[in-house]
């Protein structure tokens, strides 16, 4: 394959489990780093466009599987990783924590406590319309800058986007850069003791300590048009894993937390193949309990391993 001349740093054969919060995955074909943006709309205007293209944050909503990645993998840095506040308006770039971001918004007097404890980076919560506590990124964005496949960089609005509950539209091997974000006044004090708060009560329901990589599966309720929750539903996934008997429920190395049943959990040398089939198997147990079809939250890439003859092991409860 050949590779466009950059000025960042392009590493060939890199094991993605290393950069995943669930700690499995094959290898990327190749992984760049830009050093700026510049660097990466040249890049991809260069590249081969039969070549795929991943956009990867810190990995945390992800499963890589056994076989690797085709392709090139990017994974913004330092250069896309600042935080401005002007104004009503926090200036993120897309390999900025989302934890950070409230955290500077708030020291500021500027209201993004939502982003708190949400797992991840500023371009994985736009692309993921994630949310919390009522709000969701769709009620905040003003623009986000991107870089399309061809090397084009663009502006989009929300209404580019089309936010819907856990997804957006944004294209393939499209790479966002950047968001714009409007943001409430607040009280510096109050804001950092909400989070304080609100960290506390994640820590006490949610096995934070663990190999995980946040919820499951989607809650199966109506959602607007914007990605905000319709109340006349509330079904609860976990509620629906507990009920089919899959809490704890085992499959190689990877387990369904005994803490909160929709978190898929690495409790040590589990393969992406252990996880997708234990994911797989609470599918096929809440559909025959409830006649609800789970949908996975955690977005699973990659090919797998090749046949080596050996029977996985069966899903089971504990």
């Amino acid at each position: 394959m050949r590779l466009p001349e950059v000025r960042g740093r392009l590493t060939p054969a890199k094991a993605l489990s290393e950069l995943t919060w669930l700690r499995v995955g094959g290898p990327a074909e190749w992984v760049f780093q830009p050093a700026d943006l510049d660097d990466l709309a040249g890049f991809l205007r260069g590249l081969d466009p039969e070549v795929p293209v991943f956009p990867m944050g810190v990995g945390s909503n992800l499963i890589v599987r056994d076989g690797g990645l085709r392709g090139v993998v990017i994974r913004l840095g330092r250069g896309f990783n600042h935080i401005r506040v002007e104004g009503d308006r926090v200036i993120a770039g897309a390999a900025a924590l989302d934890a950070h971001v409230a955290r500077r918004a708030a020291e500021a007097g500027r209201d993004l406590t939502f982003l708190r404890t949400i797992p991840g980076s500023i371009g994985g919560a736009v692309r993921m319309n994630a949310g919390c506590y009522g709000t969701y990124v769709a009620d905040r964005l003003l623009q986000a800058t991107a870089v399309t496949r061809e090397g084009e960089v663009i502006t989009l609005r929300p209404d580019d986007l089309n936010f819907r509950y856990r997804e957006s539209d944004l294209a393939d091997g499209w790479v966002l850069t950047e968001a714009v974000l409007a943001a409430p006044e607040g009280e510096p004090e109050a804001l950092l003791a909400r989070m304080e708060e609100q960290l506390a009560r994640r820590d006490a329901t949610q096995p934070t300590k663990a190999r995980t990589a946040g919820s499951t599966f989607r809650n199966p309720a109506g959602f607007s048009s914007t990605g905000r929750p319709d109340d006349t539903h509330d079904l609860k996934a976990w509620k629906l894993i507990e009920d089919a008997g899959m809490r704890g429920a085992r499959q190689g190395g990877a387990q369904m937390s005994e803490k909160h049943a929709n978190f898929l959990v690495n409790t040590g040398g589990a393969t992406a193949a252990d996880l997708e089939g234990l994911g797989e198997e609470v599918r096929k147990r809440v559909f025959q309990s409830s006649g609800i079809e789970l949908e996975w939250e955690i977005m699973r890439v990659g090919e797998p391993a090749p046949q080596t003859g050996r029977d996985d092991e069966e899903a089971r409860p504990d």
